[in-house]
């Protein structure tokens, strides 16, 4: 059992909590160990628990992938309410999709010289530490879409290969991806017009979303919000940021046009190049 000094400025819920341990299937929360520049945006979020003597317990898979796996995390002090957390953790081994790093991170660079050694090589020591630049990379992406006003997850911190955000569902349950949807047609424009102003969003900030479809859209009630940023790119840094944009655009337009909302992939190109800057 552990013990806390009666000088510990802790709340009565707190102080209880730390007589206890936790189980198997939990951790201390991570988040006092995060440094200022490992956690998500001010203002934070009122329901966000930050609390020193809260435990983080693991609910279950939400989602498994080829590069990284979700999993559902609730945050709270023992006997008092918490939050729901979505931990997403990249594989430190080699997977298929990890390949395709080398057209997403033109333009980025590595300090590091001896990390970007073994990442070229593939070396198991490569792999963990390009697992945890993916999570790094993709925290600040979503820091920064977040400071934006883009929908996206509030990002609540990252630890080496695990980024936590914040739950997007009802309850325990997740959100449908929009391309569970069953609407049609007209009934679609209004999702349509909030997938443009967050394609307009990346665009002002200079940014790309590269890997957008209907399957990194989550379709929560009457708001679309945007997920999976791992491969985010700077358009004016990697050469391929243009390609990128247009291969998000006619991923876009032709999902919706297959629903039967028509779309002019072009021209929508057009104008989302039209807010870069």
């Amino acid at each position: 059992m552990s013990s806390v000094q009666s000088s510990t400025p802790f709340s009565s819920s707190e102080f209880a909590a730390h007589t206890l341990e936790p189980d198997d299937d939990q951790r201390w929360s991570t988040w006092p160990a995060a440094t200022p520049t490992q956690r998500g945006p001010l203002p934070r979020p009122d329901w966000l628990v930050t609390a020193s003597a809260a435990f983080d317990t693991e609910l279950g898979v939400v989602k498994t992938g080829k590069e990284a796996d979700l999993f559902l995390i609730e945050r709270a002090v023992p006997r008092t309410h918490g939050c729901l957390l979505a931990a997403k953790r990249f594989r430190n081994s080699h997977n298929s999709d990890f390949h395709r790093s080398s057209a997403y991170e033109q333009g980025r660079s590595i300090r590091d010289t001896r990390e970007a050694r073994a990442i070229k090589r593939k070396s198991a020591f490569g792999r963990m530490v390009a697992a945890g630049h993916w999570a790094a990379t993709e925290f600040g992406a979503l820091c920064k879409a977040w400071d934006a006003g883009i929908p996206v997850p509030y990002p609540v911190q990252v630890s080496d290969t695990e980024v936590l955000m914040e739950f997007i569902g009802a309850g325990r349950v997740a959100a449908p991806r929009l391309a569970q949807s069953r609407r049609k047609g007209a009934a679609l424009r209004d999702a349509y017009e909030q997938v443009v102003d967050i394609l307009e969003g990346f665009a002002r900030m200079g940014y790309v979303h590269g890997d957008l479809s209907a399957y990194n859209l989550l379709d929560d009630g009457e708001r679309i919000v945007v997920i999976d940023l791992p491969q985010v790119i700077d358009v004016a840094a990697n050469p391929l940021g243009f390609d990128f944009l247009h291969r998000d655009i006619a991923n876009i337009a032709d999902w919706f046009t297959r629903r039967g909302l028509e779309t002019d992939r072009e021209a929508l190109f057009a104008h989302v190049m039209a807010q870069l800057w």
